[in-house]
C-alpha cells in the first residue's frame, strides 16, 4: 500500500538515494495532492488545501520497497513572500539536480490556464537532465470536452520545441480522467515489468 514516509526541507534530509522515484510538481493549487490521492485511491494520503502553497516540504510516499512518489513544493504562487518562494524553488532545484533516484517528472498544469514561463522552465530543466516528462492538464472536469481537446492539442504543439521525452494528457481527479494513462507512464518509468499496485 502506498504510504507516507517523511517530509524533508531539502534533499540533504532524505536518508536514502537508492531505488526509483518519480516526482510531481506544478504551480501551487494546480491539484498535485488530489492527483496523488486519486492515483493511490487514498482520500488523505497527500494533504489537500484550498490555500495555495500548502505543500512546503519535499513529501515522500513509498509505493513498495524501492519505489517512491515525491510531492515537491508548488511554485509560482504570487502571494507567498519572496524569501519563502525563493527557498521553495531552491529546494525543488536542488532535488531535481542531485537526486540519483529520480527517473521521471510529472508536471501538472491547470487546463484552464496557459502554460507559464515557470512551467516551461521546469520542463526544460528536466529535459536538460535527460529526464522524461509527463504533463498532466488537470481539472479537465471544469471545462467542456471540446475545450479540453483544443487545449490538449495546443499544448502538444507547444512542446514540440523540447528536444526530449515529453508527453501530455488530460487529467481529472474528480472524473478519474487520465488515471490509467498516468499509471501506465509511471509503470514504464519504474521499470517494473508489471503493473505496480498503487492502491493496496
Amino acid at each position: 500500500m502506498t504510504h507516507f514516509v517523511l517530509s524533508a526541507p531539502c534533499i540533504s534530509n532524505l536518508f536514502f538515494d537508492l531505488g526509483i522515484e518519480v516526482a510531481f510538481t506544478g504551480r501551487s493549487n494546480v491539484g498535485k495532492s488530489s492527483a496523488l490521492n486519486t492515483l493511490t485511491n487514498h482520500k488523505n494520503l497527500a494533504r489537500t488545501s484550498k490555500t495555495p502553497g500548502s505543500t512546503k516540504l519535499i513529501n515522500v510516499f513509498e509505493v513498495e520497497p524501492g519505489i517512491r512518489l515525491i510531492d515537491l513544493p508548488g511554485y509560482g504562487y504570487a502571494k507567498v513572500p519572496v524569501a519563502l518562494k525563493y527557498q521553495w524553488q531552491c529546494r525543488v532545484s536542488e532535488y531535481l539536480q542531485k537526486s540519483n533516484s529520480l527517473k521521471g517528472l510529472v508536471v501538472l498544469i491547470d487546463i484552464r490556464h496557459t502554460i507559464t514561463d515557470l512551467d516551461y522552465h521546469m520542463v526544460q530543466f528536466a529535459v536538460d537532465r535527460n529526464l522524461p516528462v509527463f504533463i498532466l492538464l488537470t481539472k479537465a472536469d471544469k471545462i467542456t470536452a471540446c475545450a479540453c481537446k483544443t487545449q490538449l492539442n495546443c499544448v502538444r504543439q507547444n512542446i514540440l520545441g523540447f528536444k526530449g521525452d515529453v508527453e501530455v494528457e488530460i487529467f481529472s481527479s474528480l472524473k478519474k480522467l487520465g488515471v490509467n494513462q498516468l499509471k501506465q507512464k509511471l509503470d514504464s518509468w519504474f521499470n517494473a515489468g508489471r503493473n505496480v499496485n498503487y492502491t493496496t
